[in-house]
């Protein structure tokens, strides 16, 4: 085995500064991320998300509309996004707001001699969605991609998708967009000002839609990781890692659509310079197999790390130690009562497992061997936790969970991980997990921070401020 390999991580951008931003109360100042019950000052909520019941459709005109489902639901989408913009766009541009007239739907599958043109191409083959910037248009593929995302994350995805192609024509016509801005930045600006629309539907805004903060947000962001640059030092790299994209919609989503006309050439690469250097190029590309060899690499690297007095044991004969201050959490657990960690290797293996089928196949979860990793080295941290007196039975270890994992994951970007290297790509999947199942984000009985977003946010604590931050946020 290469014990250099080890590990993991993405070419990606932790953004929002670890501080974050802040309201006050009784004159002190509080960080709106650190209480995991919420999500960027709203409360995180269950309840329903999706289409609203009984609400009229829009009777937006679209050339080759075939009046699908993903018809209605993007042509819904764009009249609740037009409304959101004749309120918001005079807020932060000048000029008069200049609503997208022109829509257009089409089946990939159609012959080339029967199908239309988008942007000047026939559409026969593209499955996509996108704005065009000569002749102002906005078009979806309503066969392939829309329902493929429809099925995957839910409907709010393609609600997403519509307002990222609306965020390009709002940063067009404004002039916010220049000839030469890297395509990168267009595209971080327009996954800003759809955060910003998504926080406008969960303030319960828009007419056809309504989003909760917990299962539906979640889901939101994980269709935004499936749609990601894996290396980006690809030239070809247009989108941004999972951390970028998540990183600028929550930009969005916290600060309105003000703080998107903030995201420039120079903010991207400011961001970027704060992420430890192997975070942010490309790797071999290799998995190390999760074995009982590996996971032992693993926790040598967190002791390292922690460098905890006792360090826990590792149990390989299942997650179910018998416990009896602590619940079995499938497939890794920790036990207080003897400091051990519990794995059941099967399931740990087919958690690092990718998915089979076409790897350009839009997937919920981002799978490998970070993944596996990452949730040993949080179960790892209650044992952290459990030394400094922490309660370990709440939202709040969850969360200091997610970010003490982070520290470790910087540890072992810099080199101080008893010698595991990351390699680029493998941040995403612990993105993908804290979106996801949340496991990565749980406490000793496997109770989740409800919030994928206060997740992301605690792991880039983690990873950006160390241990100091952790404690600062989450002490």
């Amino acid at each position: 085995m290469n014990r250099r390999r080890a590990l993991v991580a993405a070419g990606a951008v932790l953004a929002l500064a670890v501080a974050g931003c802040a309201s006050t109360t009784g004159g002190r100042a509080v960080s709106i991320y650190a209480n995991p019950f919420t999500v960027a000052g709203l409360p995180a909520t269950d309840g329903p998300s999706g289409p609203r019941p009984g609400v009229p459709d829009a009777t937006l005109p679209v050339r080759g509309s075939a009046g699908s489902a993903a018809d209605v639901l993007a042509t819904n989408a764009i009249d609740d996004i037009a409304a959101f913009w004749r309120t918001e766009y005079p807020r932060v541009f000048a000029g008069d707001f200049q609503p997208v007239t022109d829509l257009l739907s089409w089946d990939p599958d159609t012959a080339a001699p029967q199908s239309g043109t988008f942007c000047g191409d026939n559409t026969h083959g593209v499955v996509n969605a996108g704005y065009c910037t000569r002749d102002g248009s906005i078009g979806w593929d309503r066969s392939t991609l829309l329902p493929t995302l429809m099925s995957t994350f839910g409907p709010m995805a393609v609600v997403m998708v519509m307002a990222h192609e609306y965020g390009h024509a709002v940063q067009h016509d404004s002039g916010l967009a220049g000839d030469d801005d890297p395509t990168l930045v267009l595209e971080q600006q327009a996954d800003c000002f759809a955060g910003s629309f998504m926080r406008h539907v969960a303030k319960d805004g828009a007419a056809h839609f309504t989003l909760n903060t917990s299962d539906g947000l979640n889901s939101v962001m994980a269709a935004m990781v499936a749609v990601r640059d894996t290396n980006p030092n690809d030239p070809e790299a247009v989108h941004g890692t999972a951390f970028e994209r998540v990183t600028a919609f929550q930009i969005g989503f916290t600060d309105g659509a003000r703080a998107c006309t903030g995201i420039d050439a120079a903010e991207v690469d400011a961001r970027r310079a704060e992420v430890p250097h192997q975070l942010s190029v490309a790797g071999p590309g290799d998995e190390m197999p999760v074995t009982e060899e590996s996971i032992g690499l693993i926790v040598d690297s967190l002791q390292a790390v922690f460098a905890l007095p006792r360090r826990p044991e590792v149990d390989f004969s299942g997650a179910d130690t018998g416990c009896p201050d602590a619940g079995a959490t499938e497939p890794v657990s920790y036990c207080p009562a003897n400091r051990t960690i519990g794995v059941s290797l099967p399931e740990l293996v087919a958690r690092s497992t990718p998915r089979a089928g076409d790897p350009d196949d839009i997937v919920a979860d981002v799978r490998g061997d970070f993944g596996a990793y990452v949730l040993v080295a949080s179960r790892f941290t209650l044992a952290v936790q459990q030394l400094a007196g922490d309660s370990l039975t709440d939202a709040t270890t969850a969360v200091r969970a997610a970010c003490l994992s982070g520290v470790w994951t910087a540890a072992a970007a810099a080199g101080k991980a008893g010698g595991l290297t990351l390699s680029a790509g493998d941040l995403d999947e612990a993105v993908s997990g804290l979106l996801t199942d949340g496991l990565m984000a749980s406490d000793v009985n496997g109770n989740t921070a409800p919030s994928g977003f206060a997740r992301v946010d605690a792991f880039r604590s983690g990873v950006l401020g160390g241990q100091d931050a952790c404690a600062n946020r989450y002490g």
